[in-house]
């Protein structure tokens, strides 16, 4: 048996072989212990190899699943090993003859489809990617998404510059490439790095003319011509999607709907920083509460989970697009009762797309033709409802009519006439075909019935002729049907009716015996029931080809319907917040009014609070000769909502684009081709990079990459070093946005030196978020206005915080100081000798720098210093108070 599992294992180096022995699956030498570790169950030992214990843990098969999980969440591969050979058939070569085994599947985070380890309301995507290198010598990246569980496949291209950009957006569990490309210099420490399994190929046949044909060959069709225009590197791409397949599935081929290729330049462009700080579906703790998606999710199906999330993740570019989205949305914001009957509807609707996946690739049970039953039956419904309506229709809501009434649901009608009930988890447990929907079957059973009356008869019949009450007879797996009786009437039925009871098994307090017409009835029972599995088993098969025969359709059916459920939860949205439909347009503009952060104002309305909204205009002016996007700097106090100002307009930018409404009284918004963030403070130690360090490198993509279209958001740029290397940065990227890069941006900053640029940068104007003091106390009141802030309130915020009192009062003492110093050397002289951007590139003078002088005699203190608290009167102490009062005056 070892020397089978070590042949076995051989073939499959990388990945944890669970290998089955009866109803466990057992893992030997360096994989039990990873899996011991990794699962924290037993390690133990069985035999030796070459002179050592062989380490050995094992897992129940019935609970498979479960560890499965654990594993593939600890980034391990397990190549799942199964009996193909009855044991019966195996003895027949020889009593030591070892049972036939083979792999049978690879199971991988990007090719899982198990209901129970997966989320229901996310995509498991694999990517492959593939190059071709281009005329001027750059290399041109394919990339093939695919996603098992739902049969989804998307075809898309980024040069290496994006290719980042493009990954972060699919999300995938798993990135599978040739070894050429994970081990090219340029790539490797990316590949390495990133946070996602990453799978190198070894060997080559990946070329774009191999993979065309493997394509041909999957879908059975001459030419790939009917599914659209495919580059080289996409098709490249999409051959070794398959080929993974092939290699990770054996002989099971997925439902795959036909590829689709996503141009470049359609979606919304948003690097992994930016999505990491505007936290659209995960918060920056992985958490997916408290994230844009969570927040604005009112979907009803896990299949309109998925969509929202990859509409989200890619928001549109073609305002036409987008008007189509938008005008689905709005029909169903007007029309409350019928948005609430489709919701309802959408309610009782299955995960149609995995139901599907499971029956292609031969997982399935009879819960997943039960889910597409009910999700036919709701879709022919709510095509109903839809068909209904008086008047015309938006363009989406009338191709989801087409989708669905052009499906053949006869197959509902079938599933509901055969299949029962209540249905069991696995097919092999039978009993899931309705009683009286087939007559053979059902004259089965009813045999099995007689059977088991039979028993029961003859229990009692042996019972008398014994005189043994207790006599029972029983079943297990080892011995069948047999007879249990106490050990004293065991004993005399041994020694006088040996002839009519043969003894099989004597235990500590009881004996048991079979008969002749006992292992009659059993195996006439045995037949029965074997027969019947038979016949439902057969029932099965069929209805599962009859389904994957209109895979196609079902699929695209199933994508309709979660359309449907994401434009109905958009309204559901949009009428709960009050939020407006955006105008969206080809223009520059950026214009929001009563703008308010999604996530923050959700927050603030579970604890009965509600949000201060704003406006915010960074359009750029329509009867310039030059044309570029407003610059809006904002100072103000620390935690008076700054942060929270900038996320919210890049939030509106993302819903607008993805078709939803907006949180706002009115917005207009001119396509945003980059969205770029840089917001709040993190490291990177394990890649050598320091805060600053991140902050200067997520800059840098920044102004390399923004266009005039783009939208930039920056907070706090050069506060990670020294007060004037942070100040000279931030003044020079302002400067590069305002003059190179001309997009419309939001630049917070504690640089109040930044303010007077808005006398010589003619697109940047100042802004600040209002605060008041009373009594003591500060109060933010969160309202954004023009003008410059005149001080950020820090010591405020950090008596907040609880720092000690002296710490606090020995800042204001040194802050008075710094301030009086300023005041007597100013900068502002050293602010009007410096030229701007445009001017500055072809000089090289540096500006000197003041440095703030060593601060005076203190008086005050002196005095202070010279009171001895403890040896005064009280008289004393308060004349002492009012001299301090004179010395201060």
């Amino acid at each position: 048996m070892m020397a089978q599992y070590l042949e076995i294992k051989s073939a499959y180096p990388d990945c944890l072989l669970f290998y089955r022995m009866g109803d466990f699956y057992e893992l030997f030498f360096e994989d039990a212990e990873v899996a011991s570790r990794v699962l924290s169950i037993a390690l133990t030992k069985r035999g030796k190899h070459q002179g050592n214990d062989i380490p050995m843990c094992g897992v129940p098969v019935d609970r498979a699943d479960d560890y499965l999980l654990r594993l593939i969440a600890a980034e391990q591969r397990v190549a799942v090993c199964e009996q193909v050979e009855d044991p019966a058939e195996a003895k027949k070569r020889g009593p030591k003859s070892v049972v036939r085994r083979e792999v049978i599947r690879l199971v991988t985070p990007g090719t899982i489809t198990e209901e129970r380890l997966l989320e229901p309301g996310q995509a498991n995507l694999f990517l492959t990617i593939a190059r071709r290198k281009q005329a001027d010598e750059s290399w041109m990246y394919g990339l093939a998404a695919v996603d098992i569980s739902t049969g989804r496949f998307v075809l898309a291209e980024s040069d290496q510059a994006n290719l980042a950009a493009a990954i972060a957006r699919l999300e995938p569990r798993e990135i599978v490439l040739p070894e050429q490309i994970y081990y090219d210099e340029e790539l490797l420490g990316f590949w390495r790095e990133i946070r996602t399994s990453v799978t190198p190929l070894a060997g080559s046949g990946f070329e774009s003319s191999s993979a065309e044909q493997r394509l041909r060959d999957y879908y059975n069709v001459a030419s790939l011509d009917a599914f659209g225009s495919f580059s080289r590197p996409e098709i490249a791409a999409a051959g070794i999607a398959l080929f993974y397949i092939e290699k990770t599935q054996f002989d099971d081929k997925p439902v795959l709907l036909p590829p689709i290729a996503e141009a470049n330049g359609t979606t919304l462009s948003i690097d992994a920083a930016t999505r990491a700080n505007l936290e659209l579906t995960r918060t920056l703790s992985g958490e997916r509460n408290g994230s844009l998606l969570a927040t604005i999710d009112r979907t009803q199906t896990p299949g309109g989970t998925r969509l929202l999330a990859e509409w989200l993740a890619g928001p549109l570019m073609e305002p036409t697009r987008i008007h189509r989205r938008q005008d689905a949305v709005a029909f169903f914001v007007e029309n409350t009762p019928l948005r609430d009957n489709i919701r309802a509807v959408l309610k009782k609707i299955p995960d149609i797309s995995r139901a599907l996946s499971r029956l292609g690739l031969g997982r399935s049970g009879p819960r997943d033709l039960a889910a597409l039953r009910d999700g036919l039956f709701a879709a022919r419904e709510l095509s109903g409802l839809l068909d209904r309506q008086q008047g015309e229709l938006p363009q989406a809501l009338t191709s989801i009519i087409r989708t669905i009434t052009s499906l053949d649901t006869s197959v509902a009608d079938e599933l509901a006439a055969l299949l029962d009930d209540e249905l069991p988890l696995l097919k092999r447990d039978g009993g899931f075909i309705r009683p009286g929907a087939i007559p053979e079957l059902d004259e089965t059973r009813e045999l099995q019935q007689d059977s088991r009356r039979f028993i029961a008869s003859l229990q009692a019949q042996y019972a008398t002729e014994l005189d043994c009450r207790t006599l029972r007879i029983k079943h297990n797996n080892m011995l069948g049907y047999y007879i249990e009786v106490p050990q004293n009437v065991g004993q005399e039925m041994f020694q006088n009716q040996r002839e009519k009871y043969v003894h099989r098994q004597t235990m500590s307090d009881a004996m048991r015996f079979t008969t002749v017409e006992l292992g009659e009835l059993e195996a006439k029972i045995a037949s029965a029931s074997d027969r019947a599995l038979r016949i439902e088993l057969g029932i099965f098969d069929r209805l599962c080809n009859t389904i994957v025969g209109q895979s196609r359709d079902i699929a695209a059916t199933a994508a309709a319907l979660a359309a449907a459920d994401v434009f109905a939860g958009l309204a559901e949205l949009a009428v709960e917040l009050a939020w407006v439909r955006p105008h969206v347009d080809e223009s520059l503009a950026f214009h929001i009014e009563g703008g308010r952060h999604p996530v923050v104002e959700a927050a603030l309305r579970r604890d009965g609070k509600s949000f201060i909204a704003n406006g915010c205009d960074l359009s750029s002016p329509e009867t310039s000769s030059n044309p570029g996007g407003q610059i809006l700097l904002i100072t103000g106090p620390n935690m008076g909502g700054k942060s929270t100002y900038l996320r919210q307009n890049a939030l509106i930018a993302i819903l607008a684009q993805m078709g939803a409404f907006v949180p706002a009284t009115e917005a207009r918004i001119g396509i945003v081709d980059r969205l770029f963030s840089r917001v709040g403070a993190a490291d990177d130690l394990a890649r050598g990079r320091s805060t600053f360090m991140v902050e200067m490198v997520e800059t840098a993509a920044i102004l390399n990459q923004a266009t005039a279209r783009s939208l930039v958001i920056l907070d706090e740029i050069g506060r990670g070093t020294s007060t004037f290397d942070g100040l000279s940065i931030a003044w020079a990227a302002i400067e590069n946005l305002h003059e190179i890069n001309r997009c419309r941006s939001l630049f917070a900053t504690h640089f109040h030196e930044l303010t007077v640029l808005s006398e010589k940068l003619s697109r940047l104007e100042n802004a600040t978020l209002k605060v008041t003091e009373w009594k003591g106390e500060v109060v933010f009141l969160h309202e954004v206005t023009s003008g410059a802030a005149d001080r950020s309130y820090g010591l405020q915020v950090a008596r907040l915080a609880g720092l000690p009192t002296a710490v606090i009062n020995r800042a204001k003492v040194i802050l008075a100081e710094l301030e009086r110093s300023d005041r007597e050397q100013p900068k502002r002289a050293i602010i009007d000798d410096l030229p701007l951007f445009a001017m500055a590139q072809a000089q090289t003078r540096v500006p000197e720098v003041t440095e703030i002088p060593e601060p005076k005699d203190d008086p005050l203190r002196k005095a202070l210093e010279d009171i001895d608290p403890d040896s005064m009167t009280p008289r004393e102490a308060l004349e002492a108070l009012y001299l301090l009062k004179n010395k201060a005056q």
